[in-house]
């Protein structure tokens, strides 16, 4: 697939976040987990890459099935709405 660089920097941007399935990114992108390591990979500084897999590796947040908790998410009462996909300025 194609993707340009705007959805290739959201792509490794999800990847690294800790509560961002692989499966969302399946959703989103339709690339699963290998195809994401392999962009990742590819796109990343060598030295990067091994710093991002030795991080999500065994993380069982980054997988659907393993995660403990199954409906609703935690969010901050702080936290500032994202309307359309851009976050809110304060």
């Amino acid at each position: 697939m194609d993707f340009n660089t705007n959805q290739i920097d959201r792509i490794i941007e999800m990847a690294w976040e800790d509560r961002t399935t692989f499966e969302a990114i399946k959703f989103q992108f339709n690339l699963s987990e290998q195809d994401v390591i392999t962009l990742m990979r590819r796109d990343m500084k060598p030295s990067s890459f091994k710093m991002w897999r030795k991080r999500v590796q065994g993380r069982v947040t980054k997988h659907e099935k393993l995660r403990v908790f199954k409906k609703g998410r935690f969010k901050c009462s702080r936290q500032k709405q994202i309307t359309h996909n851009s976050i809110s300025k304060r």
